[in-house]
């Protein structure tokens, strides 16, 4: 993209959708079938999110998912892999608890990828901003059974709590679906992530447009 790194950023602040990859949960269809529907829909922030493939398998996926997302003119995230992020030129990480620190990995990067790190606290928001990431992912909102160990909910109140005082954008996740996504919305999120809700729709376009249909009536609110 021919976006500059603050460009980019914009869209962690907008009513925006971040998209995730979760092949496991996605009713048999392909991580590239899930990212194509999640495109055409409009969707321009893209996490490649893979706990259970090789980094072989991961970095062709990658590579497809790249030129994708160049053709439609959108964002995408590595999970974890600051290397892979850098072989297949996306646009950014994004880091975890137990993965490197922030400011280690922007040492390898440089400064014009984007870092984002997952945070379930006001300490880890906090510190994520001095170890310079450009934005956090606030979460699990609500129970969420993605990950093998998930971490306890930390409910709408910590959403309302970074609306307010968090130094960065953040994207809320956990647990989020159509029927709660108005609650996360009016405790302050913009930009949301519903990872099984949308992979594991029937109809992930359909289920996409209905959520934008939210998110555009809180933005024009």
């Amino acid at each position: 993209m021919s976006l500059t790194k603050e460009e980019k950023l914009k869209l962690f602040s907008t009513y925006t959708i971040y998209g995730m990859t979760a092949e496991k949960f996605s009713k048999g269809r392909s991580n590239i079938e899930v990212v194509k529907a999640m495109l055409g829909s409009g969707i321009k922030l893209i996490q490649y999110r893979e706990k259970y493939k090789s980094l072989k398998e991961k970095y062709k996926e990658c590579l497809e998912i790249r030129k994708l997302t160049e053709d439609y003119g959108a964002l995408l995230i590595v999970n974890d892999n600051a290397d892979l992020c850098q072989i297949v030129g996306a646009d950014g990480v994004h880091l975890g608890q137990e993965d490197l620190p922030a400011d280690e990995v922007r040492k390898i990067l440089g400064d014009e990828y984007i870092i984002g790190v997952t945070t379930h606290k006001k300490e880890q928001v906090l510190k994520a901003k001095e170890d310079g990431a450009d934005y956090v992912g606030l979460g699990p909102i609500f129970a969420s059974f993605t990950k093998d160990n998930p971490h306890p909910p930390i409910g709408l109140e910590m959403v309302k709590w970074a609306a307010e005082n968090s130094p960065l954008p953040f994207v809320a996740i956990g647990g989020i679906k159509e029927h709660n996504l108005k609650d996360v919305l009016a405790n302050g999120a913009r930009c949301i992530c519903a990872v099984t809700e949308v992979v594991g729709a029937d109809d992930i376009q359909k289920k996409i447009k209905s959520f934008f249909e939210i998110l555009k009536e809180f933005g024009r609110s």
